[in-house]
């Protein structure tokens, strides 16, 4: 169904929630000629505002009851992150009204000649492969923005004036559970870890929803090998007759996989003869910064790019041109022969796990908000890393028992506090805990809430904190 097939004039639609999607969902579907009522649960200062703004345009907005639906209602287009048991969704079901969320609003919206979607899901990863895929496609002299979760909005992106040849589309688990009829040119899921499980109430609902990135996908499913939950996401999707399986690996690949050889990032599965062919794509070196898990990120983003077709030496220029956004594994410093890396953006124990693979030895800050997760598992798996441990944050104790469980030789400082002032302390234990040819790693394993207002801001703490250490010798 697509924007020429659809009359908006006059049809009733409710939009869940202001903010960065409901805001501008709400003013596109006013401008078809829709009915269009804002309902949303907060009532504050901000929301006030943000409704005063709609209600000049027309729109009408309902502060303080998300959960009523409007009587009338034709569709509700939701924000990503409305949980899917609110009771304004149960109201919509037992009368019969679709819920879109912006992603299917956007792709309903697109029009004949619209770009394709190149789509990449995972835990972890996503905008850096997002981001990757779209330099990638740059390169090939495409027009071509990274979009979605990530960037330009999928609304503006559709309807703005802008033509593209192709969109590099980073999708949430949210934004798929709430995006039935996306069909995606090529897709990926990078790999799946228990995370929000609170609003998807299962692995098994919160996989279901990733898989949904392959429905109905064209040409190409895009799989993890390390990760066979992925690979299983692709055997049960409903795909294009045609539509082809592919592997990455950060060993030798197989036929129909893309993969390392020594030290060569090589493709066999765009290539003639998969059984005794492999093109060489770029250099392990050619990505920054060359952790594993950031390898594999490049593979990923050149197995969507192959699958649509662009050259090898693009993959590599734009692999060359790419540095990754801030607090995802970035280098801050080298103090005394220490190397002083920032990845607050790994807000949870699979991110972590990957960041704390990349480097030995290790003097590791952690901790935060643990969501609920536990930490055994990346403790024993790392142990043999860890010179040191200093811990923050308001769930620390967690990670502590899991070091006294799994590392009880490592050294662990435990910082009694979580005001924003405990990084500077946590730089100057972990300093004194590291030696010539370590790495002082943040990669919190946890969430940032209870000390900062977002992980950007807790890396950008660690990083003051370092650049004070590299000036005057003390934080």
């Amino acid at each position: 169904m697509g924007i020429r097939k659809v009359s908006w004039n006059g049809k009733r639609v409710t939009v869940a929630g202001l903010g960065v999607s409901g805001i501008p969902a709400a003013r596109v579907l006013h401008g078809l000629g829709a009915v269009v009522t804002v309902v949303n649960d907060g009532d504050d200062e901000r929301s006030r505002a943000q409704a005063d703004e709609l209600r000049a345009e027309g729109i009408t907005v309902r502060l303080g009851d998300g959960d009523t639906l409007p009587e009338g209602t034709e569709l509700v287009v939701t924000a990503p992150g409305w949980r899917p048991d609110k009771p304004l969704f149960t109201a919509a079901a037992e009368a019969g009204v679709e819920v879109w969320g912006d992603v299917e609003l956007a792709w309903r919206l697109r029009g004949p000649d619209a770009a394709p979607w190149l789509a990449v899901t995972g835990t972890n990863g996503k905008t850096t492969t997002v981001r990757m895929l779209a330099s990638i496609l740059e390169a090939a002299g495409l027009r071509t923005a990274a979009v979605g979760n990530i960037g330009v909005s999928l609304l503006d992106a559709v309807l703005g004036e802008e033509t593209y040849d192709v969109l590099a589309v980073e999708l949430s688990s949210y934004q798929l559970h709430w995006a039935p009829s996306l069909r995606a040119h090529s897709a990926v899921v990078l790999n799946l870890a228990p995370d929000h499980l609170d609003w998807h109430g299962s692995m098994e609902a919160y996989a279901a929803d990733k898989g949904r990135v392959y429905e109905g996908n064209t040409v190409a499913c895009v799989y993890n090998v390390a990760d066979k939950a992925t690979e299983d996401l692709v055997r049960e999707a409903d795909v294009e007759e045609g539509c082809r399986a592919i592997g990455f690996t950060l060993g030798t690949p197989g036929p129909s996989q893309l993969g390392v050889v020594e030290g060569i990032l090589v493709d066999r599965a765009f290539v003639e003869n998969r059984q005794k062919q492999a093109q060489e794509l770029a250099e392990v070196a050619d990505v920054q910064p060359p952790a594993p898990h950031n390898i594999a990120n490049a593979l990923a983003a050149a197995a969507l790019a192959r699958a649509y077709g662009v050259e090898p030496k693009a993959v590599r220029d734009g692999l060359r041109a790419f540095r990754p956004d801030p607090h995802r594994i970035e280098l801050v410093e080298e103090i005394e022969g220490v190397v002083y890396v920032d990845d607050s953006k790994a807000t949870n124990t699979h991110a972590a796990e990957a960041s704390l693979a990349a480097y030995d030895p290790i003097v590791w800050i952690a901790g935060g908000l643990a969501k609920g997760a536990t930490f055994d598992e990346i403790v024993a798996a790392s142990a043999k890393r860890l010179r040191g441990v200093v811990l923050i944050g308001a769930d620390r104790a967690l990670i502590r028992e899991a070091l006294a469980r799994h590392a009880p030789e490592v050294p662990v400082v435990d910082l009694d506090r979580t005001d924003t002032g405990a990084m500077s302390a946590a730089v100057q234990e972990a300093a004194r805990l590291a030696r010539p040819g370590d790495t002082v790693l943040l990669a919190p394993a946890c969430a940032s809430m209870d000390m900062f207002a977002n992980y950007n801001k807790r890396g950008e703490a660690f990083a003051d904190a370092v650049r004070a250490l590299a000036t005057t010798g003390r934080v």
